[in-house]
């Protein structure tokens, strides 16, 4: 049976893995409204992998007869300046998630929740593949700095993401 502290938290990092879900579909629908469809096409995978993960919770939640509770999510942005500004956006989202995620294994290691501990763990490695993947694109995309042409180039190279 799962910990009344360990379900809450649970609890809401399900509510903000459906956030991630909503912020990439926010970001995939800004790249196809300027006509980046590479990069919007990385963005509706990313948006359905959030939603996996948010499952992964939900069904992790019920495995240990807890009580899913899902609660409102808030509106995502939907205006960046340039594709820059919304990369780094997603990279510091995923910073972000990749702390709550660690919060979590604190917390469950504390409650001495070793269920739970060992099903974060895959959490840990995947933030590890978000961050550096969010990373990679914005490099990329300080070197092209103003250059079209190059962001056109890498327009097509995320247009080619498979999905999982």
């Amino acid at each position: 049976m799962i910990k009344a502290t360990v379900q809450k938290a649970l609890n809401d990092q399900t509510r903000k893995e459906f956030y991630s879900h909503y912020l990439y579909l926010s970001m995939a629908a800004y790249f196809e409204s300027i006509n980046l469809r590479g990069f919007a096409h990385w963005m509706r995978i990313q948006a359905k992998e959030e939603e996996e993960h948010a499952m992964k919770f939900f069904e992790h939640i019920i495995e240990r007869q807890g009580k899913v509770v899902l609660e409102a999510i808030d509106a995502p942005t939907a205006k960046w300046k340039t594709p820059k500004d919304l990369i780094q956006d997603a990279y510091n989202h995923e910073r972000k998630v990749t702390e709550s995620i660690h919060k979590i294994v604190e917390l469950s290691d504390a409650e001495k929740d070793h269920a739970t501990a060992i099903f974060l763990q895959w959490f840990v490695k995947e933030q590890v593949e978000e961050e550096a993947s969010a990373n990679e694109i914005l490099q990329k995309l300080q070197l092209i700095g103003n250059e079209t042409s190059a962001l056109f180039v890498l327009d097509g190279e995320l247009g080619k993401r498979p999905s999982k």
